[in-house]
């Protein structure tokens, strides 16, 4: 007979839950924290004690408590302890950021990326790892580095984060996340991921879809991906390549062509390019001022643009009915550049879903756009990066991981 978890293990696992708790919900009192994990006040007050000697939370008294007697004292994280590291490669940006508990922005290194050039992975490499070393070299003394994490737009392999292919970057096969981690020096792997995954992580967790159990993350740039979320986990296929809807053929005889290599596929349809063609804009400089210029002109009264966002909006519905009548979900959400495209366009987003979509599958169907703006994609990469340390905190935190030397 397999034998049961021991003492320890018990321990190590609640002392886990106790701090998800706080890193995702916030400052929590001590009596809310037993109520939600089934456990009494006097090992949560053990657990809390062991997680404030690490310096990973700490208490202090309500603000407002509006109850008689004594109250329960707050847990709250405390980001300056253990941070991570998030760095999002973008087609035209990339950024960098440092993210203590909490979900806490400690500091933060971007730069553009220009559109008519192909990245290379090593110089890539090599600027991203100059910003994690300025980062870390300014964190707070005594903090530790905890987790790495890159959001790649592409189609990434799991577990081991190979990406496979970049349509839009012109990478294959790339080993990114052995790049990066010989330029770092730390002792925490380098875990690469697909930004549309990273995105549905953030928004399940932190977002728009913090009460979703089902839910859709789309993340449009220049190309679309999707992250889906099932019965509260991360769809990723035998080899993590699932979500890749901006790869589906929504206009297979007069399609346009597409980086992957086809024709008519939905990111060639409803992508950036797509829109800033449709609304005689130069389809070469693209981003989120492009799109928003075009949103704004039609909401001006630009006859050429609302056409372009009517046509790229039907499109959309297209995809968005697909994914509707595929997985079920409660909940869509737009990032991305893919966040104005809906707002200029959901009406007939909305009205190509309610054609297109099983009727029993669209019902309590919500479409929302993303609640964390611009910082999606980085905070799901933060969110993955901080996984190791959810699960074994003080194990994680006793590796003494420091800034690599400058």
């Amino acid at each position: 007979m397999k034998a049961g978890p021991s003492q320890e293990e018990i321990r190590q696992h609640n002392l886990g839950a106790l701090l998800r708790h706080v890193h995702l919900g916030g400052p929590t009192s001590r009596a809310d924290l037993a109520t939600r994990m089934g456990l009494n006040r006097s090992t949560i007050l053990a657990l809390v004690n062991d997680l404030t000697a690490a310096g990973l939370v700490h208490e202090e008294l309500p603000r407002v408590t509006g109850r008689a007697g004594r109250p329960s004292l707050v847990v709250r994280p405390e980001p300056t302890r253990a941070h991570v590291l998030a760095l999002d490669i973008g087609v035209e940006r990339l950024t960098a950021a440092l993210l203590g508990l909490g979900g806490v922005f400690l500091d933060r290194r971007e730069c553009a990326w220009p559109s008519d050039r192909p990245q290379d992975p090593t110089e890539v490499a090599d600027i991203l790892a100059e910003y994690a070393r300025q980062m870390l070299t300014a964190a707070p003394a005594g903090s530790s580095c905890v987790g790495v994490a890159v959001a790649v737009r592409g189609i990434v392999r799991h577990p081991d984060g190979l990406v496979s292919h970049t349509p839009n970057m012109g990478w294959k096969d790339v080993d990114f996340s052995a790049e990066l981690a010989a330029r770092l020096c730390l002792e925490t792997p380098v875990l690469v991921a697909n930004e549309a995954n990273l995105g549905a992580l953030a928004e399940h967790r932190r977002g728009a879809g913090r009460s979703s159990q089902n839910l859709i993350y789309l993340h449009g740039e220049i190309g679309i991906g999707a992250g889906i979320v099932i019965d509260g986990e991360l769809l990723r296929g035998r080899r993590g390549y699932a979500g890749e809807i901006g790869h589906t053929t929504v206009n297979p005889y007069q399609g346009r062509p597409c980086g992957c290599g086809a024709y008519g596929c939905l990111e060639a349809e409803a992508g950036e390019r797509a829109l800033l063609e449709a609304a005689g804009r130069d389809s070469r400089i693209t981003g989120t001022d492009a799109v928003r210029a075009v949103v704004t002109a039609a909401d001006r009264g630009d006859v050429t643009a609302r056409a372009a966002l009517h046509r790229v909006g039907d499109w959309l519905g297209i995809g968005v009915a697909n994914l509707v009548n595929l997985f079920n979900p409660d909940l869509i959400v737009f990032g991305g550049t893919l966040r104005d495209v809906f707002l200029g366009s959901a009406a007939q987003v909305r009205s190509r879903v309610n054609t297109s979509a099983l009727a029993a599958s669209r019902t309590d169907l919500r479409l929302r756009v993303s609640e964390l703006g611009n910082d999606t994609v980085l905070i799901g990469a933060a969110e993955l990066a901080f996984s190791e340390l959810l699960s074994r905190p003080l194990e994680t935190l006793s590796r003494g991981l420091v800034p690599p030397p400058s």
